[in-house]
Protein backbone atom coordinates (compact mmCIF):
# COMPACT_ATOMS: atom_id res chain seq x y z
CA UNK A 1 0.00 0.00 0.00
CA UNK A 2 1.59 3.42 -0.87
CA UNK A 3 2.12 5.82 1.60
CA UNK A 4 -0.65 8.46 2.54
CA UNK A 5 -3.01 5.81 0.93
CA UNK A 6 -6.24 4.74 3.56
CA UNK A 7 -7.62 1.45 2.30
CA UNK A 8 -11.14 1.79 2.28
CA UNK A 9 -13.06 -0.19 5.31
CA UNK A 10 -14.53 -2.87 3.06
CA UNK A 11 -12.07 -3.16 0.39
CA UNK A 12 -10.11 -6.46 0.11
CA UNK A 13 -6.53 -5.84 1.61
CA UNK A 14 -2.77 -7.87 1.30
CA UNK A 15 -1.01 -5.70 3.12
CA UNK A 16 -0.48 -9.01 5.76
CA UNK A 17 2.85 -10.03 4.28
CA UNK A 18 1.59 -13.49 3.45
CA UNK A 19 -1.39 -14.75 1.13
CA UNK A 20 -3.12 -17.12 3.64
CA UNK A 21 -2.91 -14.20 6.10
CA UNK A 22 -4.39 -12.14 4.50
CA UNK A 23 -7.27 -14.58 3.56
CA UNK A 24 -8.11 -14.26 7.04
CA UNK A 25 -8.61 -10.22 6.61
CA UNK A 26 -11.70 -11.40 4.75
CA UNK A 27 -13.54 -12.36 7.72
CA UNK A 28 -13.29 -8.33 8.83
CA UNK A 29 -14.58 -6.14 10.20
CA UNK A 30 -17.35 -8.34 7.86
CA UNK A 31 -18.24 -11.18 6.10
CA UNK A 32 -16.01 -9.94 2.83
CA UNK A 33 -16.62 -14.02 0.74
CA UNK A 34 -20.14 -13.45 0.91
CA UNK A 35 -20.82 -13.51 -3.15
CA UNK A 36 -18.97 -14.81 -5.63
CA UNK A 37 -17.94 -11.50 -7.19
CA UNK A 38 -16.17 -10.23 -3.99
CA UNK A 39 -14.20 -13.77 -3.99
CA UNK A 40 -12.97 -13.35 -7.71
CA UNK A 41 -11.80 -9.92 -6.64
CA UNK A 42 -9.67 -11.31 -3.97
CA UNK A 43 -8.29 -14.54 -5.86
CA UNK A 44 -7.07 -11.75 -8.70
CA UNK A 45 -6.09 -8.80 -6.16
CA UNK A 46 -4.08 -11.67 -3.61
CA UNK A 47 -1.71 -12.66 -6.64
CA UNK A 48 -3.21 -16.32 -6.22
CA UNK A 49 -3.86 -16.19 -10.10
CA UNK A 50 -1.75 -13.71 -12.80
CA UNK A 51 -3.38 -10.86 -14.08
CA UNK A 52 -5.65 -11.26 -15.75
CA UNK A 53 -6.84 -14.65 -15.74
CA UNK A 54 -10.81 -15.30 -16.14
CA UNK A 55 -12.48 -16.28 -13.20
CA UNK A 56 -16.10 -16.86 -15.25
CA UNK A 57 -16.02 -20.59 -14.12
CA UNK A 58 -16.00 -19.44 -10.28
CA UNK A 59 -19.07 -19.48 -8.92
CA UNK A 60 -21.19 -19.65 -5.52
CA UNK A 61 -20.14 -23.43 -4.50
CA UNK A 62 -16.10 -22.24 -3.95
CA UNK A 63 -17.31 -19.72 -0.97
CA UNK A 64 -17.51 -22.64 1.45
CA UNK A 65 -13.86 -23.97 0.87
CA UNK A 66 -12.47 -20.45 1.37
CA UNK A 67 -13.98 -19.80 4.27
CA UNK A 68 -13.73 -22.84 5.77
CA UNK A 69 -9.69 -23.10 5.03
CA UNK A 70 -9.55 -19.15 6.65
CA UNK A 71 -11.19 -21.02 9.66
CA UNK A 72 -8.30 -23.45 9.96
CA UNK A 73 -5.99 -21.45 9.66
CA UNK A 74 -7.07 -18.85 11.54
CA UNK A 75 -7.24 -21.43 14.66
CA UNK A 76 -4.05 -23.18 13.43
CA UNK A 77 -2.27 -19.15 14.19
CA UNK A 78 -4.91 -18.05 17.24
CA UNK A 79 -4.75 -21.45 19.40
CA UNK A 80 -1.44 -22.95 18.76
CA UNK A 81 -0.16 -26.05 20.27
CA UNK A 82 -1.75 -24.73 23.67
CA UNK A 83 -5.37 -24.72 21.88
CA UNK A 84 -7.79 -27.84 22.84
CA UNK A 85 -5.61 -30.80 20.82
CA UNK A 86 -9.14 -32.20 18.90
CA UNK A 87 -10.01 -28.73 17.19
CA UNK A 88 -6.24 -28.36 16.74
CA UNK A 89 -5.47 -31.39 15.18
CA UNK A 90 -9.13 -31.43 12.89
CA UNK A 91 -8.11 -28.25 11.57
CA UNK A 92 -4.48 -29.37 10.91
CA UNK A 93 -5.67 -32.61 9.23
CA UNK A 94 -7.81 -30.60 7.06
CA UNK A 95 -5.05 -27.89 5.96
CA UNK A 96 -3.10 -30.65 5.16
CA UNK A 97 -5.82 -32.34 3.17
CA UNK A 98 -6.50 -29.37 1.24
CA UNK A 99 -3.14 -28.94 0.37
CA UNK A 100 -2.70 -32.19 -1.11
CA UNK A 101 -4.70 -31.26 -4.15
CA UNK A 102 -2.84 -30.45 -7.59
CA UNK A 103 -2.11 -26.38 -8.07
CA UNK A 104 -2.96 -24.27 -11.13
CA UNK A 105 -0.29 -25.68 -13.63
CA UNK A 106 1.65 -22.38 -14.90
CA UNK A 107 2.99 -22.14 -18.43
CA UNK A 108 4.41 -19.61 -19.95
CA UNK A 109 3.06 -17.97 -23.13
CA UNK A 110 3.58 -15.10 -25.74
CA UNK A 111 2.08 -11.69 -24.24
CA UNK A 112 0.61 -9.18 -27.08
CA UNK A 113 3.27 -7.56 -27.29
CA UNK A 114 5.61 -10.45 -27.75
CA UNK A 115 7.19 -11.15 -23.93
CA UNK A 116 6.59 -13.86 -22.05
CA UNK A 117 3.85 -14.03 -19.31
CA UNK A 118 2.56 -16.35 -16.85
CA UNK A 119 -0.97 -18.01 -18.02
CA UNK A 120 -2.65 -21.11 -16.19
CA UNK A 121 -3.41 -24.21 -18.07
CA UNK A 122 -6.56 -25.05 -17.82
CA UNK A 123 -8.16 -22.44 -16.00
CA UNK A 124 -7.76 -22.58 -12.33
CA UNK A 125 -9.75 -24.66 -10.39
CA UNK A 126 -11.43 -24.29 -6.35
CA UNK A 127 -9.10 -27.19 -4.80
CA UNK A 128 -6.05 -25.63 -6.63
CA UNK A 129 -6.36 -22.26 -5.68
CA UNK A 130 -7.67 -23.84 -1.98
CA UNK A 131 -4.08 -25.87 -2.66
CA UNK A 132 -1.95 -22.81 -3.11
CA UNK A 133 -3.17 -21.18 0.27
CA UNK A 134 -3.12 -24.14 2.44
CA UNK A 135 0.47 -24.94 1.41
CA UNK A 136 1.45 -21.16 1.87
CA UNK A 137 -0.31 -21.85 5.54
CA UNK A 138 1.64 -25.03 5.79
CA UNK A 139 5.58 -23.52 4.90
CA UNK A 140 4.03 -20.21 7.52
CA UNK A 141 3.21 -22.49 9.85
CA UNK A 142 6.59 -24.55 9.64
CA UNK A 143 8.83 -21.89 9.21
CA UNK A 144 9.76 -20.83 12.90
CA UNK A 145 11.30 -17.46 12.11
CA UNK A 146 8.08 -16.92 10.20
CA UNK A 147 5.90 -18.10 12.66
CA UNK A 148 8.24 -16.44 15.00
CA UNK A 149 7.24 -12.73 13.04
CA UNK A 150 3.55 -13.52 13.40
CA UNK A 151 1.65 -10.75 15.29
CA UNK A 152 -1.92 -9.69 15.92
CA UNK A 153 -2.90 -5.91 15.63
CA UNK A 154 -2.84 -4.37 18.57
CA UNK A 155 -5.86 -1.73 16.76
CA UNK A 156 -9.09 -1.55 19.23
CA UNK A 157 -11.17 -4.31 18.11
CA UNK A 158 -8.86 -5.78 15.48
CA UNK A 159 -8.22 -9.48 15.38
CA UNK A 160 -6.26 -9.17 11.87
CA UNK A 161 -2.85 -10.77 11.82
CA UNK A 162 0.43 -9.79 9.63
CA UNK A 163 3.73 -10.96 9.43
CA UNK A 164 6.05 -8.53 10.92
CA UNK A 165 9.25 -7.90 8.74
CA UNK A 166 9.48 -4.72 9.99
CA UNK A 167 13.15 -3.78 11.37
CA UNK A 168 13.44 -4.43 15.24
CA UNK A 169 10.41 -6.20 15.18
CA UNK A 170 8.22 -3.34 16.27
CA UNK A 171 5.47 -3.04 14.06
CA UNK A 172 1.97 -2.77 16.23
CA UNK A 173 -0.86 -2.89 13.24
CA UNK A 174 -1.73 -4.69 10.96
CA UNK A 175 -1.85 -1.55 8.78
CA UNK A 176 -0.07 1.61 10.06
CA UNK A 177 -2.83 3.35 7.58
CA UNK A 178 -6.24 2.02 9.35
CA UNK A 179 -5.01 0.90 13.05
CA UNK A 180 -2.60 2.67 13.44
CA UNK A 181 -3.85 6.28 12.50
CA UNK A 182 -6.76 5.34 14.58
CA UNK A 183 -4.43 4.99 17.35
CA UNK A 184 -2.70 8.25 16.97
CA UNK A 185 -5.96 9.67 16.69
CA UNK A 186 -6.75 8.72 19.76
CA UNK A 187 -4.15 9.33 21.59
CA UNK A 188 -4.11 12.91 20.21
CA UNK A 189 -8.06 13.52 21.81
CA UNK A 190 -6.75 12.01 24.92
CA UNK A 191 -4.09 14.75 25.30
CA UNK A 192 -6.64 17.08 23.90
CA UNK A 193 -9.09 16.27 26.61
CA UNK A 194 -6.58 16.43 29.25
CA UNK A 195 -4.93 19.83 27.89
CA UNK A 196 -8.42 21.22 28.09
CA UNK A 197 -9.63 19.59 32.05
Amino acid sequence: MALGTVTVPHEPRFDAGRICLDLLATAHPAERLDTVEPLRAWISGSGLVPPGTPLDHADASWLPGFRELRGHVGRLLRDGDAGEPGPYDRALGRLNEIARAAPPVPCAVRGEDGTLVRRLAPPPGCAGLLALLARDAVELLTDPEARAAVRECEGDNCPLVYLDTSRGRRRRWCSSEVCGNRERVARHRRRAALARA
